[in-house]
């Protein structure tokens, strides 16, 4: 077979498949997850600070540095192995190793990164988690460890993954500011499979708390497209009265059309991102394949009864202003053919008074080619005597006689010559 070129993006592309795998975690274990987030811009931030900012944890630890221009790395810190992770808007440290503290969820475990460099993140915290993976005892202790480290009210306990193990979180913020999550895992599972849950878990939280900032920005917002629908509400109603001149409620249109659309854009990537984000936790979720768990609540019901209704707030805001910016550009289109059709009567009317206007200067002009020819003849009549009285005198007529003679002759010359000027004009 002869040769043939491969597109030179083809192996990089291939192995961006394989590029994150997951981590391979055995029971018992220490998770320890953290995502840091820029509160502005994040998606143009400079990633550059993102990976200096990783170096110098590796530093601390004399861990092995990450290509240049890298977007994902691996490397042992002491006991913990690392995974690192630079995403669209954030990025994420998680840390396992093996073996669990004789105190569920110490505080201590976190200081595996240094306050001084927490302190210089160039960004800030999101979420952060300690998930603790333990072998899986009976149901009675299971549901006594996790009505013991958990707020039952919001605990979801459920079993994952055709029942290998037994999943525990309430989805709140401990007093040291962190997300508990617990892990019991049957003996007969492989390490493998236990990461792949536990990095489901870290994103089913990174997810969620990525989405709620579009559910912030929503309830932000509501009382300004609030207020924006009143006014234009209220525009509508002069609109249909004509209280108030075109041009002044077209001015005021205009500007609230200039703010909805900034609003608009000011919000369209949050909810874009909120959707996507939205449709991320579901998925993952989908992929735990929980079952119910001794009567408890599952993650996806916990999503079902608290996050959804978010999610449904932000779908509602941005449908809402979208539907907003609708009504003002329609009413803009309504009003700006008021304008046109007002100004097209402004218009007939100018041309209707600047035909009068040239009728009356036609009247005028043909009273003063009248008077013209009446003026220019009584000259000529005077001249032209002048001219002939030798000549009456020889034919033995009278001034008079001769001046009556030729008068009609000088008029009827005149009136010809001022005619012809007049239709040479025209």
């Amino acid at each position: 077979m002869p040769p043939i070129d491969d597109h030179p993006l083809r192996y990089h592309l291939v192995n961006e498949l394989h590029a994150r795998p997951f981590p391979t975690i055995a029971s018992p274990a220490t998770v320890i997850y953290l995502a840091v987030k820029q509160p502005r811009e994040a998606v143009h931030r400079d990633r550059r600070a993102d990976l200096q900012h990783l170096v110098d944890l590796l530093d601390r630890y004399g861990a092995v540095h990450p290509q240049p221009g890298a977007t994902h790395h691996t490397a042992q810190l002491g006991r913990y192995t690392l995974k690192w992770e630079q995403h669209t808007e954030f990025v994420s440290y998680t840390l396992h190793g093996e073996g669990v503290s004789a105190r569920a969820f110490d505080p201590q475990d976190f200081n595996i990164f240094p306050e001084d460099w927490l302190a210089r993140a160039p960004g800030q915290r999101i979420t952060s988690a300690m998930i603790r993976v333990v072998p899986r005892p009976g149901v009675e202790e299971i549901k006594a460890l996790a009505n013991d480290w958990f707020v039952s009210e919001s605990l979801a306990l459920s079993q994952v993954l055709d029942d290998s193990a037994v999943a525990a979180c309430d989805f709140r913020i401990d007093p040291a500011g962190h997300m508990r999550v617990a892990l019991f895992v049957n003996p007969i599972i492989g390490a493998q499979r236990v990461g792949r849950v536990v990095q489901r878990l870290c994103e089913i939280e990174t997810y969620r708390a990525m989405s709620m900032l579009g559910f912030s920005r929503a309830r932000g917002l509501t009382p300004a497209i609030g207020a924006l629908d009143v006014s234009l509400s209220e525009m509508m109603v002069e609109m249909t009265g004509g209280d108030l001149p075109a041009e002044q409620t077209l001015g005021q249109l205009l500007t609230i059309s200039a703010e909805l659309e900034a609003m608009a854009a000011q919000s369209a990537f949050r909810f874009g991102a909120t959707g996507a984000y939205e449709a991320l936790v579901n998925q993952r979720i989908g992929l735990l394949r929980e079952e119910r768990f001794e009567g408890s609540q599952t993650m996806a019901e916990f999503m079902l009864r608290r996050f959804e209704p978010a999610m449904r707030t932000v779908h509602s805001t941005e449908k809402r202003l979208a539907v907003l910016a609708d009504r003002a550009r329609r009413a803009g289109e309504l009003l700006r053919t008021r304008v046109d059709v007002e100004r097209s009567a402004q218009n007939q009317a100018l041309l209707e008074s600047m035909d009068r206007r040239a009728d009356l200067q036609l009247r005028l002009q043909h009273t003063v080619e009248g008077l013209s020819v009446v003026a220019i003849s009584y000259y000529a009549v005077s001249l032209a005597s002048y001219a002939l009285y030798p000549l009456g005198k020889m034919l033995d007529l009278s001034k008079g006689m001769l001046t009556a003679m030729i008068t009609p002759l000088v008029i009827g010359a005149v009136f010809l010559a001022v005619r012809r000027i007049r239709n040479s004009l025209h």
